[in-house]
């Protein structure tokens, strides 16, 4: 098995198919502080779609500041904020976020296209730069 391929886990409610990506995930917690009742990372499995409405879900996923969780719905496209504004918002002690949607050019000549949420490391301890992986909070990133 291929150690960087990289995990996805789906769950679905209805016609809501809630997506998570572990490798893409900051531990910020905004999930488990928006819907304690369905995000449980002491259980399996830790997503419980079941307590919480749809709307619910996707007000939740789109607060997400790293774009780890997502949604798709199965009978309507799913909606899509092409916003012509961006916005950037420093997270104290964490992560750069840009909001909207980007093409990000690696210094590898190779391109990819960001929606929604995307953070960016600021501590420089990110194993997976330029994105933040969480790591401010192992090294005590103030700024």
């Amino acid at each position: 098995m291929d150690s960087n391929r990289e995990i996805i886990k789906e769950y679905s409610k209805g016609d809501l198919t809630v997506v998570w990506k572990p490798k893409t995930c900051i531990h910020a917690a905004e999930c488990v502080k928006r819907l304690p009742e369905v995000y449980k990372p002491d259980e399996k499995p830790w997503i419980q779609l079941e307590n919480a409405t749809a709307d619910e879900l996707k007000a939740q996923i789109d607060a997400c500041p790293s774009g780890a969780l997502s949604y798709r719905l199965s009978n309507k496209q799913q909606e899509t904020a092409a916003s012509a504004q961006s916005k950037v918002q420093v997270k104290p002690n964490g992560p750069l976020l840009v909001f909207g949607n980007l093409e990000i050019n690696h210094s590898d000549g190779s391109a990819e296209m960001k929606s929604k949420v995307t953070a960016f490391c600021r501590c420089g301890a990110s194993a997976n730069k330029p994105y933040c992986d969480g790591a401010h909070n192992k090294v005590d990133f103030t700024g």
